[in-house]
């Protein structure tokens, strides 16, 4: 077996909360468990004696008492979770109303913000009585236009407070891609901002806000927090008013909140847009909630003291899963702004001046980091950082190794991936395992995970696709608009015929000797570059507006330890691929979309590939750029286009 990088003291083991909960679970249940590994075997062996034991050990505060754990696991898609219970997710978050500190937030270039948990519940009640009294029920929707503040954090958890369903997107993302995923879901209330940091300059949104909100019939109200200036003239909104002016001027109220199913939903989350329009994976509260705790306090083992730290906007569910430490009553640091400004240690400098003890990046972080040599642990003092969280895009073995020899000997090193469509993840650490290079330590508790290849047969020790094999509370109750469950079925359960699994559409490595899962990419055509989903068809809508592009495709290479996209353009006659159009189709990209979905690289092909059906077909150059082979020529209307693309592929690898 290879060499861990770090191993857990036994100090570490005998403090951390898993251990706690090994014992709840032996001493319940008359079981001897002692390891991780046999800890997960039972926990998806004995599913609804395991979730019962986390509701117990992570204390859900509910008003009514569930029947039992699941209907029936044989119901996948679709069974009921803790049937009978009724609860309220904010209540969950804000059981701490003490003068610790709840929030620390930093901007880029602006000075610190508190906010104690007393401070937060207060404004939470005042926002949700303002809410209340437009006439916002449970079940409508608010939504946020949003930086990274607390603010942002106030909204979720006012609107939740009340039953209602929250969603967001960051400012950075232009009002039509904003649309096409706030649009679908019809709110009632528009929380946004006027204006952004990044880079050192600052931003107006204004205009952006104006045109989201003209293309919003359903909204009430547009609430507009004061951000890069102080109560700017917002007439040009409509339906607007000023954050500060929406909110009850009664201080110390109490909040009501509102006693709702266990599935009542809580979050709708957003994916890609691969194929169109952005699906909306609308979540439950009682799911959201006790997966979130037990990937905190039992993997993540958060603890009252910790401050936590992610490096997050609130279009990613990271942002989210970050704001369930509320439950845990440990501090949350918030940071708006680029966070390589105005220098690479800037988040380093903020780690140890907060005394941050989690901190959560991506791999294309780690990885530029390495790329620049630079050496946090020599520069900054990082005593109080206990935990290192990694996801967005699978971080290479070197750069598992980089974390050890640059950043801190005695650290635990949980690196985790899951989704945005369950809001949390199918793999993830402990503290009391051992950290392998370029592995997360093992499949989450009550993740049924597995590996299969093509037929649907259970395959380690090779990349194959990752699956869930049975039901678990986070999973999404549905997809808005897709009253039929058609829309829903097709994303996971249809691609093995003759098995109900849920398909995830990423390549694994699942460790024989160890247990850990070492990711390989995605293997569907979502973009994930420094780990922020992008949709195809958000670019394809952008750069097929221009004159000069007859068609395009846009596919995800794995380069340096990262995902980069690659944007391969079909040029309209008498067009040239310049440096002007090149530039025209980044500009056009930053501005209608996310500077995320500006391409790495921009290369003409004389064709597209498509199938018989007309549909472009990511997939066959993917598997071409990264080195694996086209299984579906057959399918294809054109399928000798693919030659040129094998032609240039050298180049590809190169740079």
């Amino acid at each position: 077996m290879r060499k861990p990088l770090w191993e857990p003291s036994a100090e570490r083991k005998k403090q951390a909360n898993i251990t706690r909960f090994i014992e709840l679970v032996n001493k319940k249940h008359g079981l001897k468990i002692k390891s991780y590994s046999e800890l997960h075997k039972w926990s998806v062996e004995s599913i609804q004696d395991f979730w019962a034991a986390v509701w117990e050990f992570v204390d859900i505060k509910a008003s009514q008492k569930y029947t039992k754990v699941v209907e029936d696991l044989s119901v996948f898609p679709g069974t009921k979770w803790f049937p009978g219970a009724k609860l309220n997710f904010a209540e969950n978050l804000l059981r701490y109303k003490d003068d610790r500190l709840a929030f620390v937030f930093n901007g880029e270039g602006q000075k610190s913000k508190k906010l104690t948990y007393a401070e937060l519940n207060d404004l939470v009640a005042r926002l949700a009585k303002s809410l209340r009294d437009l006439g916002i029920k449970p079940g409508d929707r608010v939504v946020g236009y949003m930086p990274n503040m607390i603010e942002t954090a106030v909204g979720m958890l006012a609107a939740t407070a009340i039953g209602a369903t929250w969603s967001s997107c960051a400012t950075d993302i232009g009002p039509s891609a904003a649309l096409d995923r706030l649009g679908q879901v019809e709110p009632k209330v528009l929380i946004t901002v006027n204006g952004y940091f990044y880079k050192g300059k600052d931003f107006n949104t204004l205009a952006n806000a104006a045109e989201i909100a003209k293309g919003l019939p359903s909204l009430k109200k547009v609430v507009i927090v004061s951000y890069t200036q102080d109560k700017p003239d917002i007439s040009s909104v409509p339906n607007s008013v000023h954050f500060q002016d929406f909110l009850a001027k009664d201080n110390y109220l109490p909040i009501k909140f509102e006693q709702l199913p266990f599935d009542h939903p809580v979050f709708i989350m957003f994916s890609s847009g691969t194929t169109g329009k952005p699906k909306c994976m609308v979540q439950g509260a009682g799911g959201i909630l006790i997966n979130h705790q037990k990937e905190l306090i039992i993997h993540s083992d958060l603890k009252r003291e910790d401050k936590i730290f992610y490096i997050t906007t609130c279009s990613w569910m990271m942002w989210n899963w970050l704001l369930s430490s509320l439950a845990g009553g440990a501090t949350i640091l918030l940071y708006d702004g680029n966070p390589m400004h105005p220098d690479p240690g800037a988040m380093w400098k903020l780690v140890q001046d907060e005394k941050v003890t989690i901190f959560g990046l991506s791999a294309s972080y780690v990885n530029f980091l390495r790329s620049q040599n630079l050496e946090p642990g020599k520069k900054y003092d990082l005593s109080a950082l206990k935990e290192i969280s990694q996801t967005g895009s699978p971080l290479s073995a070197e750069g598992f190794a980089w974390v050890y020899e640059a950043v801190k000997k005695d650290l635990h090193f949980n690196s985790i991936a899951g989704g945005t469509d369950i809001n949390g993840c199918f793999a993830i650490g402990s503290p009391i395992q051992p950290v392998y290079a370029g592995e997360l330590q093992s499949a989450g508790l009550g993740m049924k995970v597995n590996s299969y290849n093509e037929k649907g047969q259970q395959v380690h020790d090779q990349e194959m696709e990752l699956v869930c094999e049975a039901p678990a509370p986070p999973m999404p109750l549905y997809f808005w608009n897709d009253p039929k469950m058609e829309k829903y079925m097709d994303a996971y359960f249809r691609f093995y015929k003759d098995k109900r699994v849920w398909r995830h559409g990423d390549y694994v490595f699942i460790h024989s000797d160890t247990g850990g899962i070492t990711f390989c990419g995605r293997s569907d055509a979502v973009l994930k570059p420094s780990g922020v989903r992008i949709g195809t068809a958000e670019i394809y809508n952008t750069v097929e507006a221009l004159t000069e592009i007859a068609d395009s495709l846009a596919i995800g290479q794995d380069f340096q330890g990262d995902q980069r996209v690659l944007l391969f353009v079909k040029l309209a006659p008498g067009a040239k691929l310049d440096d002007a159009l090149m530039k025209k189709i980044n500009k056009t990209l930053r501005d209608n979309a996310s500077p995320r979905h500006v391409p790495s690289r921009i290369i003409e092909v004389p064709d597209i590939p498509y199938t018989l059906n007309m549909k472009k077909v990511e997939s066959s150059i993917t598997n071409i750029v990264n080195g694996r082979p086209v299984t579906n020529r057959d399918a294809l209307s054109n399928p000798q286009c693919l030659d040129f693309y094998e032609k240039i592929l050298p180049d590809l690898q190169k740079k």
